[in-house]
């Protein structure tokens, strides 16, 4: 089958290597990269009809206007892909729009990072139905077996994945709490040696903890050369705002989201205030700082 990527990052790239590796033909843009063509136009025109564009592009404004300028350039019949990590509400805005122009739009979450490309992507798909039985040679050759389902109408896709991210960050902070308590015990624990067999029979073994095991063989059992700073790209504030929504509790996703947050503040005024309120009311002694630092 033939389909056009556009963005070859660390996801667009190694879902292009595996859909190649499994047959079909695909055409590239990416202005960052060596592609196959060197706009949005040149792409369609590489393409036959009905033309599949799979958009595999970061979130927010490189998204809209690549979604808007393929509007102009694509034709009533042809299929665009979101397969970003976008707001599901935007999803179905876009959706519409399309339809409007009588071209069909899918929201496709997309699981597994850079090691999609030697397992298999997990693909969460909304839209019609129409468009995704078309696209399913695609979706069957980037998935592994059984991993791939229609969830649902427009916008289910982006929602599964802002959902499946939500967890993630709470599977995370699970782990990354459990092995700093481990880190600070009385015992010389060997870190990297808990994960490992932890990753065998455990009740909580996981990818996760395969990786981090990796992760510890790679950088040491402290992880001595790894900042103490946790980004967000998102999907777990979307995640809360929408239990907030439904009025559903969320409080692990939660406390993992500000726990990121914690991780990047230089200043955590919050323990200046504690520890100045243990000195007025307690007389306990507090550290004095050795040099002041900016405000963040």
């Amino acid at each position: 089958m033939q389909l056009g990527m556009v963005g070859l990052g660390r996801m667009g790239s190694g879902m292009t290597k595996r859909l190649e590796e499994h047959g079909h033909e695909i055409k590239t843009y990416d202005p960052n990269v060596p592609s196959t063509a060197k706009t949005l136009g040149t792409l369609a025109k590489q393409l036959e009809t009905p033309r599949h564009v799979w958009m595999m592009v970061p979130a927010g404004k490189v998204t809209e206007d690549t979604f808007q300028k393929l509007l102009g350039i694509l034709e009533p019949g042809d299929t665009i892909v979101d397969g970003g990590n976008s707001n599901f509400r935007d999803s179905q805005r876009r959706y519409k729009e399309a339809r409007k122009r009588k071209i069909s739009f899918a929201d496709v979450g997309v699981s597994g990072g850079i090691w999609g490309l030697e397992v298999g992507f997990c693909l969460m798909a909304g839209g019609d139905k129409a468009p995704l039985k078309r696209l399913r040679p695609i979706l069957e050759a980037l998935a592994p077996e059984d991993g791939w389902a229609h969830v649902g109408p427009s916008g289910a896709g982006h929602f599964t994945k802002m959902v499946h991210n939500g967890i993630e960050y709470g599977l995370m902070q699970a782990y990354a709490e459990g092995f700093e308590l481990m880190y600070h015990s009385e015992f010389e624990l060997d870190l990297s040696e808990i994960a490992g067999i932890w990753r065998y029979g455990s009740v909580v073994r996981s990818w996760l903890l395969e990786l981090l095991h990796a992760a510890m063989e790679q950088h040491g059992d402290h992880l001595d050369d790894i900042a103490p700073y946790v980004e967000d790209s998102g999907e777990g504030r979307w995640t809360i705002n929408e239990a907030i929504n439904a009025n559903v509790p969320v409080p692990a996703i939660s406390a993992a989201l500000f726990a990121r947050f914690a991780s990047r503040r230089e200043i955590d005024f919050s323990a200046k205030v504690q520890a100045a309120l243990r000195n007025q009311f307690g007389g306990h002694a507090v550290k004095a700082v050795k040099a002041a630092k900016a405000r963040p």
